[in-house]
């Protein structure tokens, strides 16, 4: 039996559903979802094993103008992502007409691999407005093959996956054929925590947070974790924290949650939050976050 392997990596605008089409893919939740833009900041790898095919996909930040050390590394993280595919998806929604960043548009029309272009939220759509958004992207980007989803509602979802087996290099797998990622446990909780933040506070509250998961003790039937959460500025740690802690309570408990469907086991956690003033902006504490390796 032949076997086919490759890496499959999405890109897009923020909000425009990547992450839901990635975690549909995999039937697992790698992804964090939110309505916020820059929900994902790191490329997030998730494999999907069959008998004769591994699918490596890639799941990358919404391309953005970089105002900051910390949007500059996602970018960088996003022009990796043109570098090492063997099938582009190029992912819109329905009324968007154009990519955030010229430069990366003109990689995309340009590139000598596959490109399925994937037009998506059409469950918000109907059939004139659908018709013409193909027509005007089919120009835009004519190297592209065109497929309406609704990466949310699993409409064509499958018709994808299947296209991209079909365009997959004959290879054998790159990876454990066990194996679900390439990010370790602790990145889920912290990003699990970091969801968390994004669903409840707003302003510049969410963007200003890192987490660093700094002990992971895992026995039979729990795992017990310690967290912390950073902030820039002593008024965002109160705010964080919320009146006698119940702000933070509540992450803690959504956090906990979630992580115990993931893992399959009792969670324990501890949060707690400290400052570490302009780490967007540090090279050293952005290179301990994962960013700029």
């Amino acid at each position: 039996m032949k076997h086919k392997s490759g890496f499959v990596n999405i890109i897009g605008n923020p909000n425009v559903g990547k992450s839901t089409l990635m975690n549909a893919f995999i039937g697992e939740k790698l992804s964090i979802i939110t309505s916020k833009a820059q929900t994902t900041r790191h490329r997030i790898l998730g494999i999907v094993n069959g008998d004769d095919f591994q699918v490596v996909l890639s799941d990358t930040p919404g391309i953005i103008k970089p105002a900051y050390e910390l949007q500059e590394s996602m970018m960088g993280f996003v022009k990796s992502a043109f570098e090492d595919a063997d099938v582009l998806i190029y992912m819109v929604e329905i009324g968007e007409k154009e990519l955030k960043d010229e430069a990366f548009f003109n990689k995309i029309t340009a590139s000598k691999i596959p490109v399925l272009l994937l037009l998506n939220k059409i469950d918000k759509s109907d059939q004139v407005i659908l018709e013409e958004q193909v027509q005007l992207w089919a120009e835009k980007v004519p190297n592209a093959e065109i497929f309406p989803v609704s990466a949310l509602e699993g409409f064509n979802v499958k018709e994808v996956f299947s296209r991209i087996l079909d365009l997959l290099p004959e290879s054998p797998p790159f990876y454990p054929k066990d194996q679900l990622t390439d990010k370790p446990e602790r990145f889920f909780i912290n990003e699990t925590i970091r969801e968390k933040i994004l669903l409840h506070y707003k302003k510049e509250i969410p963007y200003a947070v890192e987490v660093d998961t700094e002990e992971f003790f895992e026995e039979d039937h729990i795992i017990r974790v310690r967290s912390v959460i950073m902030v820039e500025r002593e008024t965002q740690k109160g705010i964080i924290i919320g009146h006698k802690g119940s702000a933070l309570k509540r992450v803690g408990i959504e956090a906990r949650k979630d992580l115990e469907k993931f893992f399959g086991k009792q969670i324990h956690i501890e949060l707690y939050v400290k400052v570490n003033k302009n780490w967007r902006s540090n090279q050293n504490q952005l290179k301990r976050f994962g960013y700029n390796n």
